[in-house]
């Protein structure tokens, strides 16, 4: 789905954006160019960028450890 029209940036690629080590949305825009004209993707940005964040979290959870009696 595409976050940002007028730079044409994806919700794909904020993903990748968080996979090489953005963490906020000052990184994306710098990243990706996403809010830099019209702003009027800031909202959904913001929600994919949190999304991507979430995920990465999720994907990067310790399992858990078992305790030796």
């Amino acid at each position: 789905m595409y976050v940002c029209i007028c730079n044409a940036v994806t919700d794909s690629d904020i993903h990748e954006a968080v996979e090489g080590g953005v963490r906020n949305m000052r990184q994306l825009v710098e990243e990706t160019g996403c809010c830099i004209n019209c702003a009027r993707c800031v909202e959904t940005a913001v929600e994919a960028l949190d999304e991507a964040l979430a995920a990465r979290r999720g994907f990067l959870k310790v399992v858990p450890t078992f305790e030796v009696a």
